[in-house]
């Protein structure tokens, strides 16, 4: 089971990591074979099926990402633990509410799946 501690101090490390815009920190976060789904994913042409697994194929759309207009930045709203995952819920660009899960394989992210909601 994961502890709530570990989950903010997972969550916040997480933030930093995107908010300073630097890959290589957000990728630490995770295995290298990780999977990562969202529906952003479909929407920006990267897979039809809206699932990306490893770094190699997620580093292109997780780079366009980083590059898009506004910058993008996230507020963490709450953290939640659970037994092998954290959920964090959050606003991203344009304040729109994301709640993201994400699975864990030891202290390392095996996958993570986004959703979206309204903007906030």
């Amino acid at each position: 089971m994961i502890d709530l501690a570990f989950a903010n101090t997972f969550a916040q490390e997480w933030l930093a990591a995107w908010n300073a815009h630097d890959l290589t920190r957000i990728f630490s976060h995770y295995t290298d074979a990780f999977e990562f789904s969202s529906p952003v994913i479909i929407e920006r042409g990267f897979s039809p099926t809206g699932k990306l697994r490893g770094k190699d194929a997620i580093r292109p759309y997780w780079t366009a990402g980083l590059a898009s207009q506004p910058p993008l930045r996230f507020e963490i709203i709450e953290v939640f633990a659970g037994i092998e995952s954290v959920s964090i819920f959050y606003r991203s660009v344009g304040r729109k509410l994301v709640c993201e899960t994400f699975l864990f394989d030891g202290k390392l992210v095996a996958r993570s799946m986004a959703t979206y909601g309204r903007s906030a």
